[in-house]
């Protein structure tokens, strides 16, 4: 009786060397979402010179492929279209089996606290959150939440593992980032799989790559992140702690809510964001793939027309700078005295209708917030018009949000009227007007809507 702890050890100690021998990234595992109708890449680890061998049961083809000199592999199989769930068998010097993995459409959710935030909501609570839980039990639906951390040079692995949407987990997840999946899954009948790296109090260049930021020599990058009290916050740390080891990772698109913390140099903010969302997709190497994002959400001094108002212009003019992405309008979101806004189904709504309407091109679905497109000068009047908007409204509410300004560039309160899809603005105080603006203060309420009811 004495031997048989030895007996179990040993036999425990065997079965992790032959486990042990296909290792597999995070990302590659139990409860997976693959991209569906593509090449995908499964990758990881073995001893050097071995053979491994990949059967998918969805098909009835083998992939075999030799491990190099430094036990890596990596390998392309072919998805089918939605369905499941299937089994993903490995072979080496040992077996490894992959279960319950789903066909569908994958997901990234990325950026600072809005998009971090979960369900279960913090000193900022959530609005409706518990109905959210449990509503939360989704068999296709399934949340990889990547763990917070920072690396100086990029890494190949994350922490983290694929669930199944239940209300246990959809509590931990992105607020946003899971409404999202939620409405995709209910519209499109697909499975979907959500991967959630976002880290708070984050900028823009944490996000960035040594490369993408070569162009920007204000931005210093540090040698090293020892002893540093805020690492997430330095140049690359993010990228190359959590999104480097993503990029062999097939997905559909990019759902991003960023930019609070970049609000004090707007200038800068809309040159670097583009070339951020330019390098991702270079790094994933699978084409202009969707990249929608949130411009940041009112919050502050509703006195103030400094650096908010600002970073909002910078994200509406970086629309026309990167191809293939949508921009989210969130001017009827905020919150005065909190910059982490309660309603978070909203965002997650208008990030949806973008997918749907535009990545995925189902008719019907109004996805584009009114864009302006012109302005006439009439005697004392400026008439604004716009597009994607066949009728404007206010909800039957008095538009207190426009400026209107004359050669001397000084802005004045101005009445605004509504004509169809017509905005007239004039102000007693200004004779010859020569520019307009709508909502140019830290802290606004939205007040003008296209008949799809997009600000």
């Amino acid at each position: 009786m004495r031997k048989t702890p030895f007996v179990l050890l040993f036999l425990i100690s065997c079965s992790i060397s032959i486990f042990a021998d296909i290792k597999l990234p995070a990302l590659v595992g139990n409860n997976m979402v693959l991209q569906q109708q593509t090449e995908v890449k499964i990758w990881g680890w073995a001893k050097a010179g071995s053979k491994i061998s990949i059967s998918p049961t969805w098909e009835t083809k083998t992939y075999t492929i030799n491990t190099a000199k430094n036990g890596s592999w990596q390998t392309v199989i072919k998805t089918p279209i939605p369905g499941g769930p299937y089994q993903i068998k490995l072979t080496g010097d040992g077996d490894l089996t992959l279960n319950n993995v789903l066909i569908g459409e994958v997901w990234v959710c990325s950026g600072q606290s809005n998009m971090e935030m979960a369900l279960r909501g913090n000193s900022s609570p959530i609005l409706n959150a518990n109905q959210i839980i449990l509503d939360a039990d989704h068999p296709n639906i399934r949340l990889f939440k990547v763990k917070s951390t920072s690396s100086i040079t990029p890494l190949d692995n994350v922490k983290g593992q694929w669930d199944q949407s239940t209300s246990a987990t959809a509590r931990e997840f992105s607020a946003i980032g899971y409404q999202f999946a939620q409405i995709l899954n209910k519209k499109l009948n697909f499975p979907i799989g959500m991967i959630m790296t976002t880290v708070g109090g984050t900028m823009v260049e944490a996000w960035m790559s040594k490369e993408s930021l070569s162009a920007f020599p204000q931005v210093k990058i540090p040698s090293t992140l020892e002893n540093n009290k805020y690492p997430h916050r330095e140049p690359t740390a993010l990228f190359n702690a959590m999104v480097a080891p993503l990029l062999k990772y097939n997905i559909r698109g990019v759902i991003w809510l960023q930019g609070e913390s970049n609000r004090h140099e707007p200038e800068l903010y809309e040159q670097l964001f583009p070339a951020m969302v330019n390098d991702w997709r270079k790094q994933w190497g699978i084409g202009e793939f969707p990249f929608y994002y949130g411009q940041i959400a009112p919050y502050g001094s509703k006195d103030s027309t400094r650096s908010g108002a600002r970073l909002r212009e910078a994200q509406l003019k970086d629309m026309d700078l990167i191809p293939n992405s949508g921009m989210a309008v969130l001017l009827d979101v905020g919150m005065e005295n909190d910059i982490h806004f309660m309603d978070k189904t909203i965002p997650a709504q208008r990030f949806a209708y973008w997918a749907l309407g535009k990545a995925y091109g189902i008719p019907g679905i109004g996805y584009q917030s009114p864009k302006y497109k012109s302005l006439k000068i009439d005697g004392n009047k400026a008439v604004l018009s716009f597009d994607y908007a066949p009728y404007l409204t206010s909800y039957r509410k008095p538009l207190i949000l426009f400026e209107i300004a004359g050669e001397d560039k000084v802005f004045h309160q101005a009445k605004a009227t509504i004509d169809k899809n017509t905005v007239t603005v004039m102000s007693e105080d200004v004779k010859k007007p020569v520019a307009v603006r709508y909502a140019y203060k830290e802290w606004v309420m939205g007040q003008l809507y296209n008949n799809d009811g997009l600000p």
